[in-house]
């Protein structure tokens, strides 16, 4: 399920604002995997389309000049030089290929944004956003917009930096009790990217439900609080984990 989310679902999804993605709640999309996805194939498939719109329009229109100069409509003298320079300039400046031109740019933009940093929705429905917000009080709008794009710039910088720096090393688990709950504390030296609050996930034959993620520093970076469960909830959707004493 979490494929479908992710590789044919979310790059539709992830052409939206941020904004409406979290009204949405799709826990299931890879955010990160599916904005690739889906600035890739917006550019490949702006590129392809702005191959054949050239082809198929500037023959189109040479073909169309040459005949109505044979016919004498353009007057005496014009040549088929003369006629490929005029359906040139107007295929460059025709609507249609500036459009397209916006999809191949958009593309690569969103790709970029979605691999190094978070994804980003597609110019005109952000543009739609950013005229709703004008309707929210102008403090709101600021402090939020500024919270969010330094958070996720310096989250995506630290994280890259910390995966870059980082060495393969055993996870590290605590157990503790806080009053009547049982609290696992998992921490790794890699993300784990499928566990996403509140996935359920199944430690050996123990099951907990994950509450809070969080990054930190150390060899181990990544820590995942889970909370054990009174009974189990076996299906698709449970995230399977190993200790190194369960095999």
């Amino acid at each position: 399920m979490g494929f479908l989310w992710t590789y044919v679902l979310g790059p539709v999804l992830v052409l939206l604002p941020r904004r409406w993605r979290e009204v949405l709640g799709s826990g299931e999309v890879h955010w990160g995997r599916a904005g690739v996805l889906s600035g890739l194939l917006e550019g490949v498939g702006g590129i392809v389309a702005l191959g054949y719109w050239y082809s198929y329009g500037f023959s189109r229109m040479v073909d169309t000049g040459v005949a109505t100069a044979l016919r004498g409509d353009l007057g005496p003298g014009v040549t088929d030089q003369e006629v490929g320079g005029v359906s040139y300039v107007v295929i460059m400046t025709h609507p249609i290929t500036w459009l397209l031109a916006f999809f191949v740019v958009e593309g690569a933009v969103r790709l970029c944004a979605a691999a190094f940093a978070e994804p980003v929705g597609t110019l005109p429905l952000v543009l739609v956003d950013w005229a709703a917000g004008m309707f929210r009080p102008r403090d709101e709008r600021a402090t939020e917009t500024l919270k969010r794009n330094a958070g996720s710039f310096a989250g995506a910088i630290k994280e890259k930096v910390m995966l870059a720096k980082a060495r393969d090393v055993e996870d590290e688990l605590n157990y503790r009790k806080n009053g009547a709950d049982e609290i696992l504390e998992i921490r790794a030296s890699r993300k784990k990217e499928e566990w996403v609050a509140p996935k359920v996930v199944r430690v050996d034959e123990t099951y907990y439900r994950l509450d809070e993620t969080g990054v930190g520093a150390g060899a181990r970076p990544f820590w995942y609080r889970l909370k054990r469960l009174p009974a189990g909830v076996p299906g698709r959707k449970v995230i399977l984990y190993r200790t190194p004493q369960g095999g």
